[in-house]
This record gives C-alpha cells, structure tokens and sequence, in this order.
C-alpha cells in the first residue's frame, strides 16, 4: 500500500509541476515527491522537517488549520508564517473520504501557480488517496480491535478465539518475530495509527490502573528528616550497631500506587489491567499495546525505535496533574523530595516471541516492565523485560493489603526522608560509607536514622531476612 501512495503522490507532483507531500490527518508524513531541483528556494524548513522527522511542529499545525483545512472540499492558498518557520506559500489539497478529512497533500505555491483545471485532476487525485486512507483505517481499526481482545480475554477458550481472530487479521505477518511493547500512561482512549512507528503490526488502548498516593506527603522533610538530625549525632551511638550490617532496600515514604485492582476478568489483573470499575482519578485511565515486527530476536532496534517514537506521540513528559507525592517512588535513589515526578510515560518491552500464541505471557512482561520503570525511573524510559531484575518477581506479587505491618509506620508522611535513608541504605548493600556519600549526611547521621528505622518497624537490620522483608517492602509500596 505504500508503493499505492507514493504513485499518487508522484501523479500529483507530475499534475501540478511541483514536488508534492503526503501527511495523514495528525499531519504525519506518509509519503512525498522527489525534490529534483537546483533551486534551494523549492524547499523550506517545513518541508525539509517533515521529511526527515516524519511530523510537523505544533505550531506549523495551527497555522495550517486556521485556514479552516480540515473543513475545506477543495485547495486551500495558505501564506507564509516565517514565525512558524513557513517560510513558503503553499496549497493544501484536502484528502477526503465520504465527507471526512483524512490527509493533506501539500505543494509549495508559486506565482501564478497551477491552473484550476490541474488543482481539479489533482483533487480527483486525492480522493482516490482518501479512499486508500479509508482502507488502512478500516485494517487497522480491525487489527486493533482483535488486538485489544487478546490482551483483555479471560482465558481458555475465549483467548483461544482471540488468538485466531487475530491471527488471521495479522495474515503473514502472524507467524513473524515480535516484541510486545506497553506504552504507560497512554493519554486517552484513542488509538493512534500505526504510522506512528515503523515496524508496528497493530495498536490498540487498554485499561491501564489509575495510580493515586498512598501517602498524601508532598516531600520534604518529615519527623525523621532533617529536623530530627539536629540532634542526630549525639543519638547516633545507639544506632551504630543496628545499621552497620544491613543489604540493599528501596526505600518508602510518599509512594504512587496502584488503585482499581479488581480484574478485568480470571487472570485480567496480572497482565497488569484494570477492571472496568477502576476509577480514573490520579493517573491516566489507559496504556498502548503496541506489536512490533523484529528480524531478529538478537536485534531489537526495531521494537526500541518504535518505543521511542510512540513515547515521544504520547508526550513523552511527566502526566500533568500526577500527584506530588510520586515524587519519592518515582524520583530514584537519589531523588530529592520535592522534585517533581520525572518519569512520565514509560515503555515496557517483553521479550521477542515468534507467532502470537503467547501474547498473554509477553503482555504480562511488557506492562510489568512499565509499571517497574514508573516504579523506579532509572529503569527507563523504556525498560525491556530482561533490565528490571527483582521487579520481574515484585511486579508478579498479587495484589496486597496497602503496607505490611512492619513498615506501615515507616510509610507514614512524617518519615519519608527516613524511608529513603533505609532504601539507599538497604540499595548500597549497607555500606555506610556509601550510604552517607549518597545522602551527603555525616555517618553518626546515618547511624540514627537507622536506629530510628528499627524502631518504627521491630526490624533488625543485622537479620537478613528482616532486611529482605523491609527491602520487598518498600520496593512493593512503590508499585
């Protein structure tokens, strides 16, 4: 089909005498005519953009639409905008399809420009390209749906009719290698089309649980934190012994979690979906599940090119409104309380799978390898299923009761900073030094934060398995 429109386009560029480019409705190139020109004046930022990013600028999008555009059935004289960066005139002629705008083609204007009787063959043009536009959106639309049915069936016999429908929606490409990718948080229902990455089979939105703040904590210092250091050195005797031994834990004050754990269906909960009943509110409603083609399982540049592109459609940045008490599960070891939420949307990849018999198991991967990198932003962006070490257990847990006993306290808005003492602590392997360089506090600081750590929770640092039980945890409470 891509051939299909490349000759339409070259049939326009004949017509009108002008090298022509094809975007979809989102202003996404799909295709355009060669620039065989000695005049560099024939091109222009725009263009020359457009071609080699495969999108268009938002502000070069709202002066082309507020020439009315998407409304218009015939060529539209738009003038240059140097602010924008248009440094050309140019005619836009709309691609329709049964009353619905569908594409632009684009050709940069001169005087006296083409006559009306070739912009009305080029027009004639463009609805053929409408109709193919029609197609692929009817194709894909259906891809999405089988896909969507996979991802979200209950199992046995259901998923098994799922697969086969998809199966043979995809056709050829069924039996290929592929990598299953999860797009987390995706901002709203809709399903982009599949030009929005090369090497993408099929896309489809899926519920995505809603995450909210356990801890209402915005950050900052709390009880334990650095009002408590003030007479942390003279206390820190007491808690020498108890730190001086401990192994690696994240740590756990004000953590974004997951809300509307009830299944979409037997198994629905852990390929990480929320049921329909899951509320909204805190954290975009949906994710992207997106099937990306691989020639090779040794070569996964195809599915990380995909990630980045339908990351970078998802607007890449931290979701507005996400709620300030993110900022210690989201910000990494090191992050600083207040700082914000740096995540924003991540990519999950599961790992390369031939056919699509196993999608349930590689969605499973992919949307756990999201939730890790939310969890933990050093993980991602896009955070392959293979890089997510203990979160491929921790995310696999079932869903649990809000905090276990022994840190419930810990958890609380006044300890956050002693949450994260003990996780960067725990995170070093309970090496002192290394801990305190990290936090930039003295070591008798150190030692009395951990003191305090044991007594909230009747933990002891020097036992191993009570240094596990609080380092599952604290890396629990940030999913």
């Amino acid at each position: 089909m891509k051939a299909d429109y490349q000759d339409l386009v070259d049939e326009i560029s004949a017509l009108l005498g002008a090298p022509a480019t094809l975007e979809n409705r989102d202003f996404g190139l799909i295709a355009f005519g060669a620039h065989d020109s000695d005049d560099d004046t024939a091109m222009d930022p725009v263009r020359t953009r457009s071609i080699l990013t495969r999108k268009s600028t938002p502000a070069v999008r709202a002066w082309f639409e507020g020439f009315g555009i998407t409304r218009a059935t015939g060529p539209v004289r738009i003038p240059a905008a140097p602010d924008a960066g248009v440094l050309r005139d140019r005619i836009c002629l709309p691609v329709r399809h049964r009353g619905v705008v569908l594409g632009y083609v684009w050709l940069l204007d001169a005087d006296p420009g083409p006559s009306a009787g070739r912009l009305t063959a080029a027009m004639e043009v463009a609805e053929r390209i409408g109709a193919l536009l029609a197609d692929e959106e009817r194709a894909d639309a259906d891809l999405s749906r089988e896909l969507r049915a996979v991802l979200t069936a209950e199992g046995g016999w259901q998923y098994d009719m799922a697969v086969a429908a998809l199966r043979t929606a995809l056709g050829r490409d069924a039996e290929g290698l592929h990598a299953l990718l999860c797009v987390a948080p995706w901002p709203g229902p809709g399903t982009p089309s599949v030009r929005t990455a090369p090497g993408v089979a099929a896309l489809c939105t899926v519920p995505w649980p809603a995450r909210t703040a356990r801890d209402p904590h915005p950050g900052g210092t709390g009880a334990g934190g650095a009002g408590a250091e003030a007479g942390g050195a003279g206390a820190g005797a007491g808690g020498a012994g108890a730190g001086a031994g401990g192994a690696g834990a994240p740590r756990a004050g004000a953590v974004a979690a997951t809300a509307g754990r009830t299944p979409a269906g037997p198994g629905a909960a852990d390929r990480g979906l929320a049921g329909p009943g899951a509320p909204p509110p805190g954290g975009a409603a949906h994710g992207l599940a997106a099937l990306v083609r691989l020639r090779s399982a040794e070569a996964p540049a195809p599915a990380l090119t995909a990630a980045t592109r339908l990351r970078d459609a998802a607007g890449g940045g931290a979701p507005s409104g996400a709620p300030p008490t993110a900022v210690w599960a989201a910000g990494g070891a090191g992050a600083v309380p207040g700082a914000g939420h740096p995540a924003g949307t991540v990519v999950g990849v599961a790992d390369p799978r031939r056919g699509v018999g196993d999608l349930a198991q590689a969605w499973r991967e992919a949307a756990s390898a999201a939730r890790a990198a939310l969890a933990q932003p050093r993980l991602g962006p896009v955070a392959p299923w293979a890089s997510i070490g203990p979160y491929r257990l921790l995310t696999a847990l079932p869903p649990a009761p809000p905090h276990d006993r022994a840190v419930r306290a810990l958890l609380a808005p006044a300890h956050t900073e002693l949450a994260r003492t003990a996780e960067v602590f725990l995170d070093n392997a309970g090496q002192a030094g290394r801990t305190a360089a990290a936090l930039g506090i003295h070591r008798q600081t150190l030692y009395y934060r951990l003191s305090r750590v044991e007594n909230l929770t009747g933990l002891d640092l020097d036992e191993g398995e009570d240094r596990l039980l609080l380092h599952m945890a604290l890396k629990t409470a940030r999913m």
